[in-house]
């Protein structure tokens, strides 16, 4: 689905080890990998100073990836001093990155609010897609796991599915990465539409199960009609809880989701879909901003 991918990582979150599995990378259609490292300044006599050394060591750090680059993929490294999430946006329009590649570890909406991220701040500012990885997941797998898990990382993917204007959205840039990319490797899809039973009976309608699966029959048909192959299901129950539930029994590799620039992975007066996703979700998160 993706071509050029742009890795950010902190050293803490997992992501480093990507660096050895440069060809599964490859083997998942990227062709262009840039490994992306920030160093905070730091103060001398209140005076930011750029670390040089600390530079210098995480360029080293990441240039492994550069020894493993199979023939066609090109990998660059990239290592910036200043604020982050700035620094992260100017490198993925810099290398005309379509993904970016970010971790989050599971945390609270409360912890969040107070220490703030790095990945909440970017799906503030941008509209590139991200994959975001869970770090403790990504340092338990071994590194024939790792392998494995990168050749098919955008194989199977998991869309959430309810008739709204947002899960319209999904599908067309699903549909839109499918149809633009050469060898694309998504070639599966499940579509599962949750019947939210916290809505009163009467008002979710007598025959609501029938309505969402011939909905599901539309999408799965003009799926279908980009060659890939299509499950549906319909669940009832806590919208998220049945997500999670889906993405356990059946052999998915990440969950695709969207979220608008009204309801912001950072708002956190207003409760989000996608928001406790992205919070509770071991699986891969791939998430497609939406401008409205």
């Amino acid at each position: 689905m993706f071509k050029r991918a742009l890795i950010c990582t902190d050293f803490e979150d997992g992501l480093q080890r990507l660096v050895h599995f440069v060809p599964g990378l490859a083997t998942g259609g990227l062709e262009q990998i840039v490994f992306f490292h920030n160093v905070p300044l730091t103060p001398e006599r209140e005076i930011p100073k750029v670390d040089a050394e600390e530079v210098e060591a995480a360029r080293q750090r990441l240039a492994v990836a550069q020894q493993s680059a199979p023939e066609g993929t090109t990998v660059k490294v990239e290592v910036q001093s200043g604020r982050a999430i700035d620094n992260i946006l100017k490198s993925a329009k810099t290398n005309d990155s379509d993904i970016i590649f970010l971790g989050m570890p599971t945390r609270t909406l409360l912890t969040e609010k107070l220490f703030g991220s790095t990945t909440v701040g970017i799906t503030k500012q941008t509209m590139s897609p991200l994959m975001i990885l869970r770090p403790q997941l990504v340092a338990t797998y071994r590194e024939s796991e790792l392998m494995l898990r990168m050749q098919h990382l955008f194989e199977y993917l998991l869309l959430p599915y309810d008739g709204s204007s947002s899960a319209q959205y999904l599908v067309n840039q699903i549909k839109h990465q499918v149809s633009s990319t050469s060898n694309c490797k998504l070639k599966h899809c499940l579509l599962c539409w949750v019947i939210d039973d916290s809505v009163r009976k009467e008002l979710r309608g007598a025959h609501q199960v029938n309505q969402a699966e011939s909905e599901l029959a539309k999408v799965k048909s003009e799926l279908e009609e980009l060659g890939i192959s299509v499950n549906t299901e319909v669940r009832q129950g806590d919208p998220k809880g049945e997500i999670l539930k889906s993405a356990e029994v059946n052999d998915i590799t990440a969950i695709a989701v969207c979220s608008g620039k009204s309801n912001m992975l950072a708002r956190f007066s207003v409760p989000s879909f996608t928001n406790m996703l992205l919070r509770c979700s071991w699986h891969p998160i791939l998430h497609f901003p939406r401008e409205s």
